[in-house]
């Protein structure tokens, strides 16, 4: 951050943290409304701002509950989609319904993952878009993708996801800061999910620390791991098969996890090109990863899956593969019975 933000943002975030105490306030003592859905709420959501691995873990929720019999339906804001203030039906649980323009990286992503398996609506309002899905749908289980703020809709299972590599955001508000709310938000989650603790050296100093804000709650452990490789339009790719010189990009909230998990497959990039979280990628941009390419004698690339969702109508001279990961959690059946508990 340079010095000019690091003078001009404290302010805002003393700012931000007041209002945000103040609505935190309001809902506690029931001046703004919290709404029910006739139906078990499961919340998978951040502290901060930017990628905590939170989608592979709405997915794992999903999954846990589709093989309970539940009809399950992800509700989610669908953040940097068109027309946000529009309900969207993503996917009904069978097919695709809107393309990711319309949905957003994240929700086309789960609808891609949990075909079959759950339907993912968006809508600012999580409720209506519950309610709405209830009565089309039939669905009978919701998983609030990002929910641990949005605090207008009552849940039955509150999942704090915390990120090893960095935890807090830096420890300040926004903007100064990653912080959505302050750290004493945490004690309001049933658990917490720390990801990415195979990229980090000292997980029980983390636990210690997460202790002192989010009290006796369990904490679950996870590791990011490798589901494998895929071309860009779809087909199985052997990681011993890929090219020996790759270009990888990504425009997520923790590139440099994808770049790091990559050299943990033993590959290497011969450049990396990072985008904003979110981004909208043009020919423009793909033309302009080619000419890196041939400046570093690269023989295709590798992008993430979150990234692969915008890529499909571009043109690529090369090839390009997108590595996928899952999260695996130790302890799992505790976590599992947590969600069945929840969703009865």
């Amino acid at each position: 951050m340079n010095p000019i933000s690091s003078l001009v943002l404290p302010p805002f975030s003393v700012l931000y943290g007041l209002i945000t105490r103040a609505r935190l306030m309001a809902y506690r003592e029931g001046l703004l409304e919290t709404s029910r859905l006739n139906a078990p709420v499961i919340s998978v959501g951040n502290i901060t701002t930017g990628g905590t691995g939170k989608t592979p873990l709405v997915e794992w929720v999903c999954r846990a509950l589709a093989v309970e019999g539940k009809k399950v339906c992800v509700l989610t804001r669908g953040y940097g989609r068109a027309n946000p203030g529009k309900l969207r039906v993503v996917s009904d649980g069978s097919q695709i319904l809107a393309p990711v323009a319309e949905a957003g990286d994240e929700p086309f992503l789960l609808a891609q993952h949990l075909k079959g398996l759950a339907a993912v609506v968006c809508d600012s309002d999580r409720w209506q878009a519950g309610e709405w899905a209830r009565e089309h749908l039939r669905a009978d289980a919701f998983v609030l993708d990002d929910g641990f703020q949005h605090l207008g809709l009552a849940r039955d299972l509150d999942i704090l996801t915390i990120d090893a590599t960095n935890p807090w955001g830096g420890a300040n508000l926004l903007p100064y800061g990653r912080l959505r709310e302050p750290l004493s938000g945490a004690s309001r989650s049933d658990c917490l999910v720390v990801t990415r603790v195979e990229l980090t050296d000292d997980v029980n100093q983390l636990k210690t620390h997460l202790r002192k804000h989010a009290g006796n709650q369990p904490i679950f452990i996870s590791q990011m791991r490798a589901r494998g490789f895929r071309t860009i339009e779809g087909h199985p790719a052997d990681s011993k098969s890929l090219p020996k010189s790759l270009g990888a990009f990504c425009g997520v909230g923790n590139p440099d996890s994808f770049y790091t998990h990559l050299r943990r497959q033993k590959i290497v990039p011969v450049f990396t090109l990072t985008f904003r979280d979110h981004h909208v990628y043009t020919q423009a941009d793909i033309n302009f990863l080619t000419q890196q390419a041939r400046r570093f004698d690269a023989q295709g690339f590798v992008t993430t899956a979150k990234d692969a969702v915008k890529l499909e109508s571009l043109q690529f001279d090369l090839p390009c593969y997108v590595f996928e990961i899952e999260i695996a959690i130790e302890e799992e059946a505790k976590l599992l019975n947590m969600v069945r508990e929840a969703s009865r």
